[in-house]
């Protein structure tokens, strides 16, 4: 089964098409950033981007700042809605029921199709934005002896295996905040109909938390919305690496997938399908 939703992920031109756009804007702010002056000189502005615009190197966490709070979500949130409601909007889940699939086996397969989906965006967009930053931005100047590659978000030197090591946890960082997408709009998806409400839905919750993270009224609450911490990965970056907020962002990420999977798994294993 978990083939199956996979080979159907990897033929349905949708996915490319999605993902060609998602990739199409941070290489288009890389182009903007190269060819005019848009963006703040070495050493002025706001600490991640001048970094950014010295060392060219670290532009997939532009890229991956660019794309996390609205593109990616709203493409994970329209796959993982269609999970069920799509099946069932077009008459085929009752027939997939019929076979030998459980339930939990089907939701488990198409939880795993929407994560295949997001490793494969998260991928596409950072190997893309890597090349292109450092063709368009080029590597920063590291003084000799430091054995550095890169420059961090606080101006000291990072080796390669650092840099490496350290943009392969934001991806993954960026990857489980996803995973807590997919979640609510997959629990979305086994209770509405339409796979455009469960999007919606989803799309609703995080619009929401992202407007009540500007107000003050929030602060009781605030560290508890899905969207807090998504840009903590950032501090991956820094020199020594800021922990609180990543650990803090996992653990949110953490209860939300937990819980909106559990109440998927408890409405759809008990859901009466006649469609």
């Amino acid at each position: 089964m978990i083939a199956v939703e996979l080979s159907k992920l990897v033929r349905n031109r949708r996915t490319w098409v999605t993902i060609l756009l998602i990739d199409s804007l941070p290489t288009l702010v890389a182009v903007l950033l190269a060819v005019t002056e848009i963006g703040p000189r070495p050493g002025a502005g706001p600490a991640f981007l001048s970094a950014v615009m010295t060392d060219g190197t670290l532009f997939p966490l532009a890229a991956l700042a660019i794309v996390l709070p609205l593109f990616l979500p709203l493409a994970v949130a329209i796959t993982a809605g269609e999970a069920i409601a799509g099946e069932a909007q077009q008459g085929t889940l009752r027939y997939l029921l019929v076979r030998p699939v459980g339930r939990t086996r089907l939701l488990v397969a198409k939880l795993i199709s929407v994560m295949a989906f997001v490793v494969l965006t998260i991928a596409i967009v950072a190997v893309t934005a890597y090349v292109t930053g450092a063709l368009l931005l080029g590597d920063s100047e590291v003084p000799a002896g430091t054995g550095g590659g890169a420059t961090s978000v606080s101006g000291s030197a990072l080796s390669t295996p650092e840099l490496l090591a350290r943009t392969f946890l934001a991806l993954g960082y960026a990857m489980f905040c996803m995973l807590g997408v997919a979640a609510i709009a997959l629990f979305l998806s086994t209770v509405v109909r339409s796979p455009l409400g469960a999007a919606l839905g989803t799309m609703g919750i995080l619009i929401a938390s992202t407007l009540l993270l500007t107000l003050d009224a929030a602060d009781s609450f605030r560290g508890y919305l899905p969207t807090r911490y998504w840009l903590a990965f950032v501090d991956l970056f820094r020199d020594p690496i800021f922990w609180r907020d990543i650990v803090r962002g996992v653990l949110l990420q953490a209860a939300y997938v937990v819980v909106f999977l559990a109440a998927a798994w408890a409405n759809f294993a008990t859901k009466d399908v006649t469609d």
